[in-house]
């Protein structure tokens, strides 16, 4: 066996595996969490601006502003949604 090839085994050995996540990074899960609470804060706010618009405490301005971002937001959820359902479905169809 070749010294070269024995170096190389020992460097495979010691690496850390691929699962390990390295500290100090945000994992997909981290993003995602990001994203559902921007989304969930973009309804919410509506939502607050809506009930003001309703007591007469908010310019109706603001009321139509809220709705299309919500609009907005909402229509990128189904967007993004329906790509993960293609790929999904696209997974399916794939020989075993």
């Amino acid at each position: 066996m070749e010294l070269k090839s024995l170096s190389a085994i020992q460097n495979y050995t010691s690496a850390k595996p691929a699962t390990t996540p390295v500290e100090g990074e945000e994992g997909a899960g981290a993003a995602l969490r990001n994203i559902a609470g921007d989304f969930a804060a973009t309804l919410a706010r509506s939502e607050q601006v809506a009930q003001s618009t309703m007591m007469g405490d908010a310019d109706p301005h603001a009321l139509v502003q809220a709705l299309a971002q919500t609009e907005l937001a909402v229509e990128t959820a189904v967007s993004v949604r329906n790509k993960v359902v293609e790929a999904y479905q696209e997974i399916l169809r794939m020989p075993v």
